[in-house]
């Protein structure tokens, strides 16, 4: 009897399923990803999307799964066809230590490189100014989108700019290249590290704790919490950082599947600035431990770049400028780097000088700290 139930069972089953799928007309109805050529499973996506977990990078994330929606409806528009997978990199579960002290290249993006070369997700989206100038080997970084205001932020309840504040005055911050070019203008200012995510930066600094801090305007912008801003800082208060504000999209390398869905959402002219910097960043060996700026733009045609290198107490500030061709994008990159490596002589030697000082207070115990503890 029992068999007799489960073949009829089965039989309603197989039935029931037939004529969800028989039309009037008689033809089979496929889903739009079938009809489009590509036949899976509804339940397995058809790109898998590493990121990190801070509510930026997850902003960036859904940025991404939507212009991939937009460029190809009928293949990614439905919204099981993009997953968002969160992987948890070393920069992000070590906040009790300053950069340089974790060893400054691929914070944030090792673990990810790991799962792309492993095939855990298809493509891994970056911050730029988070990515290595050295990609690891058989994975390509094809993509930028376009670009968001590449300035800093400057957000103080004490002085609407780095220069009204007075000597002693502490500054948040984890980046050398932000304190080098704070104390080259005002060497009575102390920075301190100052890490975690936009959210809980802000909140540490509505907490007292230092009298200031800076973070990329675009992550403010893309988070929609560009109230908390004092002032946007111009080039010549503030260079930004190598690829800043632009977004990367990288995929293993002759993965053609995957190339062709990123080459849709490339932008050229971010690509071309993007890619000028970065080779200013190789020429110099550039990296979290390091101070270094550089910014490329397209003006009426024109690539124009601007460099600096200084030393981490702000005591020597090396800038050097550039304008030519799209094409030589690179070549300027490489020149304006090679250019300030010889001004600067060793750069080992070069780079010695004043680190990041720890945070002076707990953020999650308002107890002084060394700076190496108090975090979750």
């Amino acid at each position: 009897v029992g068999g007799t139930m489960a073949s009829l069972l089965v039989s309603s089953l197989l039935c029931g399923a037939s004529a969800a799928f028989a039309p009037a007309n008689g033809r089979a109805a496929l889903p739009a990803r079938a009809r489009s050529g590509v036949l899976m499973s509804a339940a397995e996506p058809l790109i898998k999307l590493g990121t990190r977990g801070s509510p930026l990078a997850l902003a960036q994330a859904y940025e991404t799964k939507r212009r991939l929606a937009a460029a190809f409806p009928d293949e990614l528009g439905d919204d099981s066809a993009v997953e968002i997978k969160v992987i948890k990199t070393t920069g992000d579960m070590v906040l009790d230590k300053a950069l340089k002290e974790l060893g400054g290249k691929g914070l944030f993006t090792k673990e990810l490189d790991v799962q792309l070369l492993n095939g855990g997700v298809d493509v891994c989206v970056h911050s730029m100014k988070d990515v290595p100038t050295w990609l690891v080997p058989g994975t390509v970084l094809p993509c930028n989108l376009e670009r968001e205001d590449t300035r800093d932020a400057w957000i103080s309840a004490s002085g609407a700019a780095p220069s009204e504040l007075p000597a002693g005055s502490v500054i948040g911050t984890a980046s050398l290249r932000r304190q080098a070019q704070l104390l080259a203008k005002n060497p009575g200012l102390k920075c301190v590290n100052f890490r975690g995510n936009v959210q809980t930066r802000l909140k540490k600094l509505q907490e007292g704790i230092v009298d200031a801090t800076l973070l990329a305007h675009a992550g403010l912008r893309r988070m929609e919490m560009t109230e908390h801003i004092t002032r946007v800082l111009e080039f010549d208060e503030m260079l930004p950082a190598v690829a800043q504000g632009a977004i990367g999209i990288q995929c293993r390398e002759g993965d053609e599947r995957i190339l062709r869905y990123l080459d849709a959402l490339n932008h050229p002219d971010t690509k071309v600035a993007v890619d000028c910097e970065r080779a200013f960043l190789a020429a110099l060996d550039g990296n979290c431990r390091t101070p270094i700026a550089g910014q490329a733009r397209l003006v009426d045609g024109q690539l124009l770049f601007q460099g600096l290198v200084a030393k981490p107490d702000g005591s020597i500030v090396y800038e050097t400028s550039r304008a030519g061709a799209i094409e030589q994008a690179v070549q300027m990159g490489t020149e304006a780097g090679t250019e300030l490596k010889a001004k600067c002589g060793s750069m080992e030697e070069f780079f010695l000088g004043e680190d990041v000082a720890p945070e002076p207070v707990s953020s999650m115990t308002g107890k002084t700290t060394d700076g190496l503890g108090g975090y979750q």
